[in-house]
């Protein structure tokens, strides 16, 4: 019965990401110099960010944005610089990369 129930009130799953590329794209893109998964960084945790987005419809679309658009981020002491987009150019991937994050 208790596993019915977690299945019932789990939210809606995205497609299962393949965690190791998913990772290693975020290593060779920098990602884990200002984030970590489960703590704040200079950037939020990814978990954090996961929880954001998480009763978003558009969460997929905004996350994708921010990771390949190099648009402005604010830092906790005021300043700004521009995000550091994904090393990769296949939607593919960075589809895989979001997915991930957003299932944390």
């Amino acid at each position: 019965m208790a596993l019915w129930l977690s299945v019932l009130t789990r939210p809606a799953v995205l497609p299962a990401a393949d965690v190791v590329r998913a990772q290693d794209l975020a290593k060779d893109s920098g990602c884990f110099k200002c984030h970590a998964v489960d703590k704040k960084k200079d950037g939020p945790a990814l978990r954090d960010t996961a929880a954001k987005y998480r009763d978003d419809p558009q969460a997929e679309a905004k996350l994708t944005y921010h990771v390949t658009s190099g648009e402005k981020v604010k830092f906790d002491d005021g300043h700004e610089e521009a995000h550091k987009k994904v090393k990769t150019k296949d939607p593919n991937e960075t589809r895989n990369l979001v997915q991930w994050i957003l299932a944390l």
